[in-house]
């Protein structure tokens, strides 16, 4: 006697219960309390020589999900401001915010959704770049990574 529960969103977190009737001992019950966390955010960090091109992965550790098929946004933060550099609907080509003047045409959305950023500058060490896959509008894996820019 099981209870599969597949979409699983924090809205399904609560005190479950399962009651059943036995022969000659009676209703019989037993209690479940399922909590459902939101996933936590994954940090890196990459090291790339000035002026060389540097690819950031989506999420590292997910490789059998195909993030094609959810929306998802990249963003650059700085002193706790953060500011969308590309977002991509499934189906849909990648949308570039060229709000930013540091990162127009520098950035490009790659395989898999990897961030490439063209010719790191020194303004760019220190930087966190993060990429945020909504599953569901209730589940969004983030993962941040920490630029570190080194001159030769």
């Amino acid at each position: 006697w099981d209870l599969h529960l597949k979409n699983v969103t924090m809205s399904l977190s609560g005190q479950y219960k399962c009651t059943f009737a036995t022969y000659p001992y009676g209703t019989k019950a037993a209690k479940i309390q399922l909590i459902v966390k939101a996933a936590e955010e994954r940090h890196y960090l990459k090291k790339v020589w000035l002026n060389e091109t540097l690819e950031i992965p989506c999420l590292e550790d997910v490789t059998s999900e195909n993030l094609s098929t959810y929306p998802l946004k990249w963003l650059v933060g700085e002193n706790g401001r953060k500011e969308e550099l590309v977002t991509k609907e499934p189906s849909c080509p990648a949308e570039y915010r060229n709000s930013s003047v540091l990162y127009r045409q520098r950035v490009l959305l790659g395989f898999n959704n990897a961030l490439k950023i063209f010719s790191p500058k020194i303004t760019d060490d220190g930087r966190v770049f993060s990429c945020h896959v909504l599953y569901h509008p209730e589940r969004v894996q983030k993962s941040s990574t920490t630029v570190r820019v080194f001159g030769k």
